[in-house]
């Protein structure tokens, strides 16, 4: 059953998770009223959080209200995806649809939707802190001012990249959809490494985190390119150098960059299996 309001729904999600919590929030600080906007998700209990921490309407399954949205946000698994199109296709294809389901090809949801208006992104988690990065690709059905109001709607999440092509979104995918896993994972060995040389794990996470952060945001500030950066901690004989030589032996930067097209290839073949 949906929560009972007269305020008129403007935004519809398919789908309550974190991705759709984390748009969700950047909605209300923008000033949106939580009543206008309606989330349907079969899980009780993720109702039950989205009603009472962020006030929004919420329905188990289809719902009249869903008529009202303008936009409607895809946030379900993507194998959820075709049941789900079936389930409320009818309801929703006068609006605009925005999907943050990762590999589902636009061509494959336009079919399922009967409507080819439809933005796709390709979010990552630090969206759940404001500090998140968004790939975006627009069919040519979509308007400037609809690409605008997405642009607008997905700002509070953190920055955002539109692609020409869809099939670059593939390579966001690899780059930052996954990105965050990759600066865990350094971030893992860090700590590890820190507990090996006899500091303490904490102490190996405070060390290495300040590191990232801090990294990345002189990175971000600076005019000169990561490799100046890098070149200017680097004395030929020193300790950085003795590390860098090491990765460099080992060939971390040729399996990083293999990694990141075996996550780009992965992202194509999703998009193959998703769209049969």
């Amino acid at each position: 059953m949906s929560t009972p309001t007269t305020t008129p729904i403007d935004i519809a999600f398919i789908g309550g998770g974190n991705m759709a919590t984390a748009i969700i929030g950047g909605l209300l600080r923008q000033g949106r009223n939580p009543a206008s906007i309606l989330v349907i998700d079969p899980m009780a209990e993720q109702r039950t959080r989205l009603t009472q921490t962020l006030g929004v309407q919420t329905a188990e399954g289809p719902s009249p209200a869903l008529t009202q949205a303008r936009t409607v946000v895809w946030a379900v698994k993507p194998q959820q995806f075709k049941d789900a199109a079936h389930t409320y296709a009818k309801l929703i294809g006068h609006a605009l649809h925005y999907s943050v389901m990762a590999g589902l090809r636009t061509d494959d949801m336009a079919n399922l939707l009967g409507t080819p208006r439809i933005v796709r992104a390709m979010p990552n988690t630090p969206a759940l802190v404001g500090q998140g990065m968004t790939g975006l690709f627009a069919r040519s059905e979509v308007s400037v001012v609809e690409r605008e109001a997405i642009q607008h709607m997905v700002e509070p999440t953190g920055q955002a990249m539109w692609v020409q092509q869809e099939a670059d979104l593939d390579a966001v995918t690899a780059l930052s959809g996954s990105g965050p896993a990759y600066v865990f994972y350094f971030i893992e060995a860090m700590m590890q490494a820190a507990q090996d040389m006899g500091l303490s794990a904490e102490q190996g996470r405070q060390l290495a985190l300040a590191t990232f952060g801090g990294a990345t945001t002189l990175a971000a500030q600076s005019t000169d390119a990561p490799s100046v950066l890098r070149e200017r901690v680097t004395s030929k004989g020193g300790t950085t150098y003795a590390a860098l030589t090491s990765m460099e032996t080992a060939g971390v930067k040729a399996a990083f960059i293999a990694a990141m097209r075996a996550a780009q290839k992965r992202a194509g073949e999703l998009g193959d299996e998703f769209g049969r």
